[in-house]
Parts: structure tokens; C-alpha cells; sequence
């Protein structure tokens, strides 16, 4: 860590209040509310937390701009922000050290069709990376080593590629997409038909779309659609390890966590969120602003915003009194061994 502030500069960076600590201390870094050590800030994202806050050693939080003086233990310099997440996101851009600069050009050893569309001064293409023809890629934009973009793929501006994705051919990216490492677009959609004991392959000719401001995390799959497109909206984020099937489409901003499997054909509306390892079914139809609880199966459509869990998923209180059911059945089969004892001296004494 560098880049030593004191206080009263460190509320000015988060546009926060500061009480309980003096204004000219300095903080040096940044940590865990649990790691957290003299000298270093941290803060309080999560009311979980909260009780960390009275034997954390740090020499500041970022705390809830209602939170009670007495809930943090005494000396601790509290700075009260309206999102203390949010703002320790500005502490962390002035603590670290800076994001690689961006270097225009194309590294001798990537392999670049003639056809391609660029700007050579204005897009970075690194070591080993392959471009085929037909391919346009937007000002602004860096592919980092070891990608392949196939034949026909159009990247908008401002784009991101890290190491080894892969995209597939006439795929369509927007602008300021960002593919981590290992994922895959475009790869054929998962289609067979038995025919006389065997299964045959159904051509899948379609395109991914993945539209403006969208992240997709490491290791994650997008299919291709069997014909049209399997499209991605604007500002939704993708973890790792994700699973989309062929002519699925996703609404805008919606929030999908790792290990979640989406069956072709599903659409989802804006704003969904959906915990890690959610399966769902195809041909399904989910609602704007639904939200699905880790471990949720989804095996019918859901119509209604709202919060969902279990499996398969029903309303949230609805589902929890189910997934709670089977801790009773213990109890219950004593109980029902009980009931035939007394039932089975009944019928002796009849």
C-alpha cells in the first residue's frame, strides 16, 4: 500500500462525515473490518459485521451515516457515508497502485486476418492472439494474449477481452464488455435428435449478442442460438462458472452468481438476480425483478416479481417451510413408533 492520507482528506474522497477521530491522523492503507490493523481504514457493508466493529484494530471505518456512536468500540474514527460499500470503493482506487496503461498496438506474434477492422493506434491485441477475418473491433478496446475472436465477430468500443476467452464466429459484442478469462461465447448450442438408437447433431447457426456494459467472470459459458440469437442485456453481470443455453435471453442489470444453469429457450426479465448453483429449465419465462435463492430449482414459469427459493421454487416463505420440513421427519417417525406401541398394547389387552 502507498499513498498515505489523513483523515479529514480521506472524508473528503468518500463525501462523508467524520466523527469520533481527529482529522490530521494518518491512514496508510486499507483492510477486513476483522484484518484490519493501526494505521489502516476499513468499513461496515454488512450488519453481520456489526459486532466486529467493537474489536476491529483499525484506526477507521466507513460506517452507515445512522449508526450509534456506542456500537463501535471507543477511539475507533467513524466516517459516515450513505454506502459505506460504495465508498470504500473509492478508498481501494486511491490505495492501490494503478490499472496497466493502455498501449495501443498489435504484438508481433498475434495472428490478425487482412480483413479485419481496427484501428491499430487505438486498440491494444497482445501476444498470441488470434483475430479471424471479417472481425471489427471498436476504438478503445483491449484483447489480452491467448484470445481467439472468430470469423465475422463485431466488438463495440471501449471493450475488454482478458487472457484465453474465446469468442466464436459472427458473434455480436457491444460497448464496454468485459469477458474475463476462460469464457467462452458463441460455442454450438447443446441440440441432438435420437433418430434409429442414435443421437444426431442439430445444427446450431445462430449468434450470441451481448449488449452494452455487461461482465461476464472466468470459465463461463454462453451457447450460441440453434437459429436468431441467444442475447445478453445491457448491464447485466455474470460470475464464474455459468451455464447459458441456446436462445436464452436476459433481461437488463440482472445479477446471475456462479454455478447457475440456465436451460435454452428460458428468458428472464430485467433485473433478476439469481443465487449460485440456481437450475432452471428450459422454454421458462421469469419475471422482471424476480429473485432466486442459491439452490434453487426452477421448473415452471414464474410470472410474479418476488422472492423464490427451493426446489423446486415457490415463494420465499412458502419455499422455506418446505426446505424445513424434512429436518422433522425424525422426529416424526418417533413419534409414529410411539403412537403403534401404545396402539399395539391396545390390541393386546382387547
Amino acid at each position: 500500500m502507498s499513498n498515505s492520507i489523513t483523515l479529514q482528506q480521506l472524508t473528503e474522497l468518500v463525501g462523508g462525515e467524520l466523527s469520533e477521530g481527529a482529522a490530521d491522523s494518518r491512514i496508510t492503507g486499507l483492510n477486513s473490518i476483522r484484518d484490519a490493523r493501526p494505521g489502516e481504514v476499513t468499513f461496515l457493508g454488512n450488519a453481520r459485521y456489526l459486532p466486529a466493529l467493537k474489536t476491529t484494530r483499525a484506526t477507521a471505518a466507513l460506517v452507515p451515516d445512522d449508526l450509534a456512536a456506542q456500537e463501535a468500540q471507543p477511539g475507533l474514527a467513524l466516517i459516515r457515508v450513505k454506502n459505506p460499500t460504495l465508498a470504500f470503493s473509492l478508498v481501494i482506487r486511491h490505495f492501490l497502485p494503478p490499472d496497466a496503461v493502455f498501449a495501443p498496438g498489435v504484438h508481433p506474434t498475434a495472428a490478425v486476418a487482412s480483413d479485419a477492422v481496427f484501428d491499430p493506434q487505438k486498440v491494444s491485441i497482445g501476444a498470441h492472439v488470434v483475430i479471424e477475418a471479417g472481425v471489427t473491433i471498436g476504438d478503445g478496446s483491449t484483447v489480452h494474449s491467448g484470445v481467439f475472436v472468430g470469423r465475422g465477430v463485431s466488438m463495440g468500443t471501449d471493450c475488454t477481452l482478458h487472457a484465453n476467452v474465446v469468442i466464436k464466429e459472427r458473434c455480436v459484442l457491444g460497448n464496454r464488455v468485459i469477458l474475463h478469462s476462460g469464457s467462452v461465447i458463441g460455442s454450438d448450442g447443446f441440440g441432438y435428435e435420437m433418430v434409429k438408437g442414435r443421437h444426431i447433431k442439430i445444427d446450431q447457426v445462430g449468434i450470441v449478442q451481448i449488449d452494452d456494459d455487461v461482465e461476464i467472470g472466468s470459465c463461463t459459458t454462453i451457447d450460441r442460438a440453434r437459429f436468431g440469437r441467444t442475447w445478453i442485456g445491457e448491464g447485466t453481470k455474470i460470475d464464474n462458472l455459468v451455464q447459458i443455453g441456446h436462445n436464452c435471453i436476459i433481461g437488463k442489470h440482472c445479477i446471475i452468481v456462479s454455478q447457475t444453469g440456465i436451460s435454452g429457450s428460458t428468458r428472464l426479465g430485467n433485473y433478476v438476480t439469481m443465487g449460485g448453483q440456481v437450475g432452471v429449465a428450459g422454454h421458462l419465462e421469469i419475471a422482471d425483478k424476480v429473485m432466486l435463492f442459491a439452490k434453487s430449482g426452477v421448473t415452471k414459469s414464474i410470472p410474479e416479481a418476488g422472492a423464490y427459493t427451493g426446489y423446486p421454487a415457490r415463494p420465499l416463505m412458502e419455499g422455506r417451510k418446505m426446505l424445513s420440513l424434512p429436518a422433522r421427519i425424525p422426529d416424526l417417525i418417533d413419534r409414529v413408533r410411539e403412537l403403534e406401541k401404545k396402539l399395539a398394547a391396545l390390541e393386546a389387552r382387547g
